[in-house]
């Protein structure tokens, strides 16, 4: 930058600088418009949306089920038995998202220690 140009911005900020305290206070005006807004989202549209998520994955489920009543035989840690293929694959998927649950929530809880340990 030369010795010309410093001048002229620093009287552009010094009369910037002027010009808003010469102005009105005004309080921050929020860009979103909860209340007037007839289509935002709620709560109750969160959970309708939830109900008919969950009633799809029913009926996916029940489908899945229908299909697939072959016996499977399982062996686990010395049991052993037989049940319907798709009893099996769905204990093992909720046995997964348990796991999956469990880990995340761990991640989750040290995360929080971790932030409130900082923020001290």
């Amino acid at each position: 930058m030369s010795d010309s140009e410093t001048p002229s911005d620093d009287q552009s900020t010094e009369s910037e600088s002027e010009s808003e305290s010469s102005r009105p206070a005004t309080a921050p005006v929020s860009t979103t418009t909860s209340k007037s807004d007839p289509l935002r989202g709620s709560r109750t549209s969160g959970l309708w949306i939830a109900v008919a998520a969950s009633g799809i994955v029913l009926v996916l489920l029940i489908v899945f089920i229908a299909q697939n009543t072959e016996p499977a035989n399982v062996s686990f840690l010395g049991w052993e038995g037989e049940a319907p293929l798709a009893v099996v694959l769905l204990v093992a998927t909720v046995a997964g998202l348990f796991l999956a649950t469990i880990a995340g929530s761990l991640r989750i809880l040290q995360l929080r220690r971790r932030v409130k340990r900082e923020s001290r």
